[in-house]
């Protein structure tokens, strides 16, 4: 009751100020009253704000590769009011918009999806204005009370949202134009354009049109008065906004595991399992994560028989962790790549088996200084960016720099590789592969005398590696991609122990 309340103030502030146009005819005129009923049916449109979304994936170091929306839907509503006079009704209804929604496809390789189910109610205050015996103008402002359901989803690289699933429901304002025309005493046609202002299911505002075409059918209606001169009133203009994702950064991940097959074998090995005692020691001790589990082939057989092969192994990956490790399986998903990412060459039997491979990516924790692994190889991977052409460590990176001399002096056999990395591109200029070599090799080691000077950890147990702008982590042509291949990676590794 104390919402209708609201809705009934709300409306009639808002007719006063809609419809002044038509000044004291509106107050006047009060002896051509009957009840209608009526529906409608057209379409929505919406704006999805690709810029919008496409930097929110580039917070999480994802370049998108393909952006496609859903931008328009079929849409209706049902609607009953009160003719108070020539000039003047209250109308109540309900509509549905429809579904919008998006999907981007990243680099690395994942996706993610937003969709938006949008219906509700209104109360609107509706102007009519005779321009024939049965031709009119109409308008209308009110308020709609509008239910946003919201679905996330997302695979690969792309961070899952912590609701997947978000509701809202919030009131706000609408407006329209139209046109009526009227086929008898009691039935008329009648084609309008609206406006719902609407909040969806993460606290973001938009506005969605909808056109539609339908009848009206009056209860003891009386014939129209004369033509009436009056200006038509005009709908508040704003532009249409509709945005979904909620923005999660990540600025650290985390690989803590290889492991390697037979040929066209999915089957975990006994030393194998041993390694898939670290991730499930690091997820038991950080709950709030979560791992990706990716599934790799070699070049044997068809790309079609690699796929399916690569998704079983990381498939039997999920279902070890899940049945014998006991981590939850909401926390793990698997994607098999087949023999697209290959690390060595397949024309030998060496880089093959290097390539028959299962990689963990997990959200990496940051208090790792008190993770005591188990005995088997692992690496673990911090992500560091740097302007073009400089090797100078940005201050944002000390405290994880810190973190990772905290790890080593926990673990002391521990050794880190520092991977130094560079882009293809600055700007529009391409860079040469010398240059890039050049520039990687040096922000490596200035990585490496940061954690000897500053940290005090040892420089035999540091080590570096340029690989220049062999090893891209995005396509470099935006300047968020050339970004986050202007890199370096502190890999750690653990000796293999008894």
């Amino acid at each position: 009751m104390r919402n209708m309340k609201n809705f009934a103030k709300a409306a009639g502030t808002l007719g006063l100020v809609g419809f002044a146009a038509f000044g004291s005819q509106l107050a006047t005129a009060a002896d051509d009253a009957f009840w209608y009923i009526g529906g409608s049916a057209g379409q929505s449109r919406a704006k999805i704000d690709e810029v919008r979304i496409v930097d929110q994936l580039t917070t999480q170091g994802l370049a998108t590769d393909v952006f496609s929306a859903d931008d328009s839907d079929n849409a209706y509503k049902l609607f009953g009011g009160y003719q108070l006079n020539k000039y003047y009704a209250v109308e109540a209804g309900y509509f549905d918009l429809g579904q919008f929604g998006y999907t981007a496809t990243t680099t690395p390789a994942g996706s993610q999806t937003g969709t938006i189910k949008l219906r509700g109610v209104n109360f609107d205050v509706v102007g009519s204005m005779p321009v024939s015996d049965n031709f009119s103008v109409i308008g209308r402002v009110g308020v709609n009370y509008a239910q946003a359901k919201d679905t996330f989803a997302s695979t690969g690289a792309v961070s899952t949202p912590a609701s997947s699933a978000p509701k809202k429901s919030a009131a706000n304002y609408k407006a329209g134009l139209g046109l009526q025309y009227d086929f008898t005493r009691s039935l008329g046609l009648r084609a309008e354009a609206e406006r719902y202002r609407i909040n969806d299911g993460v606290d973001n505002k938009g506005d969605i049109n909808m056109f539609t075409l339908g009848l009206v059918y009056r209860f003891n209606d009386v014939k129209h008065a004369p033509v009436q001169k009056a200006a038509p009133p005009v709908a508040a203009a704003a532009k249409p906004i509709l945005v979904v994702v909620p923005v999660v950064k990540m600025q650290q991940y985390c690989s803590i595991l290889d492991m390697q097959f037979e040929i066209k074998q999915d089957e975990i090995q006994r030393e194998e399992k041993e390694k898939l005692g670290v991730v499930g020691t690091f997820m038991n001790k950080y709950p709030e994560t979560t791992a990706v589990i990716e599934g790799h082939a070699d070049n044997v057989g068809t790309s079609e028989f690699n796929m399916k092969l690569s998704q079983n192994r990381a498939d039997s990956v999920v279902k070890y962790l899940v049945e014998t490790l006991h981590i939850a399986p909401v926390r793990l998903s698997a994607v098999g790549y087949g023999n697209t990412r290959p690390i060595a060459d397949n024309s030998t039997k060496e880089g093959q088996q290097m390539n028959r491979r299962i990689n963990a990516v997990i959200a990496c924790a940051r208090d790792i200084a008190g993770l005591k692994v188990s005995p088997a190889r692992a690496t673990m991977a911090m992500e560091m960016d740097f302007d073009p052409y400089k090797s100078d460590i940005d201050s944002q990176y000390h405290e994880g720099l810190k973190d990772v001399a905290n790890f080593m002096r926990a673990n002391p056999a521990v050794t880190a590789v520092v991977e130094g990395h560079a882009s293809k591109y600055v700007g529009k200029t391409q860079v040469s592969a010398e240059q890039a070599m050049n520039i990687s090799q040096r922000r490596a080691q200035k990585v490496l005398d940061y954690l000897a000077d500053k940290e005090g950890i040892s420089r035999s147990r540091l080590s570096t590696e340029a690989f220049g702008k062999t090893r891209r982590v995005a396509y470099g042509t935006s300047l968020e991609g050339q970004m986050e291949n202007r890199r370096v990676n502190i890999i750690f590794n653990y000796p293999n122990r008894k």
